[in-house]
């Protein structure tokens, strides 16, 4: 195994992997580092409401962001709500942290403290209002319940007496009543999302790095809706941009740590790997 380029942090397994931290290390000042929030920063917790920031994350992100181009969030929560739930807002050190809610169709900018955001797409309106007795009528198990994300509606199965099998139980028919309001249906960790087409981390990812001018990107996830950023990231290495791959490890989701350069266990973990890159790039 190779020589980790600073002592503190740990070698990826890849070379492009290796490639992409050293070129982070040799010119932080044009680094982007972006950052899943649930099961990246936060713990996956039954009730979404009840997520926070694990508590060493706003102090680890406010020590690494003077020192790189950008960090930014990015979520399918509403901005404000990660915002809210991170703690992210009058931190010093986090005067340029961005906050992409929605996979990108919301900005939270630390300056200025606002969201701007696109308009709602109408599928979101016809389903929000559908979904309960859709739900009711495809048997839904109960614990399955629903939640309003703004510009997208999420249905949660974690709470069921049988969680996967309620999930694979309403993949299909979610799928299809998706389809027939011209959205897509996002898989998750015990959650299928119904929100628009064309939002999506991803987009959300390569759009930032293209507006930040960045020559190098490392990006961390845990979940099925990370895998578009990592496909972004890939596609940039592809065009002469370094990137690293960070999976949050999750036994629930084994396709994003089969793609990730490094793996680590957990929020704790994504934590200690910010703290370790803020202290290398000073």
């Amino acid at each position: 195994m190779a020589t980790p380029p600073h002592p503190a942090l740990p070698d990826p397994a890849t070379p492009a992997g290796r490639d992409g931290l050293a070129a982070l290390l040799a010119n932080p000042a044009k680094a982007v580092v972006a950052l899943d929030f649930d099961g990246t920063l936060a713990e996956i917790t039954a009730d979404p409401e009840q997520s926070r920031a694990h508590p060493a994350a706003v102090p680890a992100i406010a020590a690494l962001a003077p020192h790189v181009a950008s960090v930014a969030v990015i979520t399918g929560r509403p901005a404000a709500t990660a915002v809210e739930y991170g703690g992210f807002a009058g931190v010093a050190g986090l005067e340029h942290l961005v906050v992409l809610g929605h996979y990108g169709a919301e900005r939270w900018d630390a300056a200025t403290g606002e969201v701007t955001a696109a308009p709602e797409h109408p599928g979101v309106t016809a389903v929000r209002a559908e979904l309960p007795g859709f739900l009711d009528e495809a048997g839904a198990r109960p614990g399955t319940w629903v939640e309003d994300k703004g510009r997208a509606v999420a249905v949660h199965t974690r709470r069921a007496d049988d969680p996967q099998a309620a999930f694979d139980a309403l993949h299909t028919p979610l799928a299809a009543l998706a389809t027939r309001h011209g959205l897509v249906l996002e898989p998750g960790r015990m959650v299928l999302e119904l929100r628009p087409p064309g939002m999506d981390k991803g987009v959300a990812l390569a759009g930032h790095v293209r507006d930040t001018g960045a020559t190098a990107v490392l990006y961390a996830g845990d979940d099925l809706g990370d895998l578009p950023a990592f496909a972004a990231v890939e596609t940039l290495r592809a065009e002469g941009v370094p990137g690293l791959l960070v999976c949050s490890g999750s036994a629930e989701v084994t396709e994003v740590a089969d793609r990730a350069d490094l793996t680590v266990p957990g929020p704790a973990a994504v934590t200690a790997l910010l703290a370790a890159l803020a202290d290398a790039t000073r």
